[in-house]
């Protein structure tokens, strides 16, 4: 038990909402904070349940989406180690207004909503952070709705792999190797269509000599036309 409080502390400690909090604070988290393990694929809670808490990412990865009525996903955000999910319920006390479900096998730290809100009150500074932390993902929704309502598919999946490269492509002969989502029905999730069209733009790439494709391999060959695809008119 010890060794899993010291984990948990740990994460905690490295999360942006917590940061600056001293010790007995944190232990007051720590001692509330229950981990809990999701294999892949499962659901951590869905959109309109009512909020029971909030969660930190201590190991894996969660992808936060929304579903429409037809089925259709919209992946808003997808978090990894010390990052937090559902600050937004738990402050304002409305349902989740998300779902999310594990990537891959995660474990996630579960802190009751009465547990965080009296953090909340005992200090304000961390209420502040939450407005901080509510803000960044009200811009990157904006910034979503600006994507789906003004460019093309073509514009997001160049768009897309210029990201990932950037952030995880490794050099190779050949140009920037980027490992792509598990399936292009979570890469149409991911920028806002239907898989048809991912397939029919990835080939379109290909056939332009921008990539090279190899299953779920691919190495950018030309990230520079990849990056005009994003001057070009949408």
């Amino acid at each position: 038990m010890p060794d899993i409080k010291s984990s948990a502390a740990k994460t905690l400690s490295q999360v942006g909402l917590f940061a600056g909090l001293t010790e007995p604070e944190l232990a007051f988290l720590v001692h509330r904070a229950i981990a809990r393990k999701f294999s892949a694929g499962e659901i951590v809670f869905s959109e309109d349940d009512p909020c029971t808490g909030m969660y930190v990412v201590e190991s894996g990865q969660v992808r936060i989406f929304k579903t429409s009525p037809g089925g259709r996903e919209q992946v808003l955000s997808i978090d990894g180690p010390g990052g937090s999910v559902a600050e937004l319920p738990v402050f304002d006390g409305g349902n989740y207004p998300a779902s999310v479900s594990a990537i891959e096998d995660s474990t996630l730290l579960f802190i009751g909503k009465q547990d965080f809100q009296a953090l909340c009150m005992a200090h304000p500074q961390v209420a502040l952070k939450i407005l901080r932390v509510i803000g960044a993902r009200l811009r990157k929704l904006v910034g979503i709705i600006e994507e789906l309502s003004f460019t093309t598919v073509r514009h997001r999946l160049a768009a897309f792999l210029v990201r990932l490269a950037r952030r995880q492509g490794t050099r190779v002969a050949g140009g920037i190797e980027v490992t792509l989502p598990a399936s292009n029905q979570e890469l149409a999730a991911q920028i806002g269509t239907v898989r048809e069209l991912v397939s029919r733009n990835l080939s379109r790439f290909q056939s332009e000599k921008f990539i090279l494709m190899d299953g779920r391999r691919i190495v950018i060959a030309d990230i520079k036309a990849l990056e005009a695809e994003l001057d070009g008119n949408e």
